[in-house]
């Protein structure tokens, strides 16, 4: 297995985990933080997508279809365009709302620009550096990799959330 289908492999793992946390889910649900203050599911999915858009973006020189396919307006959320939630405030997480289909779609776009730009290298091209803000400057490889971790950390914390909403709906709890 060569690099390039190792990390699509990975990365094509994570609309069917998105799809898995939306499923089923109305609008409470989505809004619902774990304890009053974690964050939402809403928040996770929308910031899973953000995080991979924005860095996949700016390590293969593309616009972020954040912007490029107009979800920043029709997210309409009170953000900056640029904004991916990095050290949102409890307001801010409250604020990112959205119906399901349009996380679902938002996120399936992103994949789609991922999947082609993963498409696209061959193993010379993970140890071009695509940030060096970092010592040692990271590398088209790590960035993907600690892309990827991020993902699958964001997406694991909605599924326990969307695990804390049934069990609460099992039991009467709030």
């Amino acid at each position: 297995m060569q690099s390039k289908e190792l990390l699509l492999e990975a990365f094509n793992r994570l609309p069917d985990l998105v799809r898995q946390v939306l499923e089923g889910l109305d609008e409470a649900h989505l809004q619902r933080r774990p304890a009053g203050n974690g964050n939402s599911i809403a928040w996770l999915v929308w910031h899973t997508g953000r995080v991979e858009d924005a860095q996949v973006a700016s390590a293969s020189g593309l616009e972020q279809v954040w912007t490029a396919e107009g979800f920043v307006s029709r997210f309409g959320l009170p953000l900056a365009d640029r904004d991916t939630g990095y050290g949102h405030s409890s307001e801010q997480v409250d604020a990112v709302r959205a119906p399901r289909e349009l996380l679902l779609e938002y996120y399936e776009a992103v994949h789609r620009q991922s999947a082609k730009v993963l498409e696209g290298i061959g193993d010379s091209d993970l140890d071009r550096v695509v940030d060096r803000h970092w010592d040692p400057p990271v590398t088209l490889g790590v960035r993907l990799v600690s892309i990827l971790g991020d993902c699958l950390q964001h997406l694991g914390q909605a599924a326990y959330a969307k695990g804390l909403h049934a069990g609460m709906a099992d039991t009467g709890g709030a």
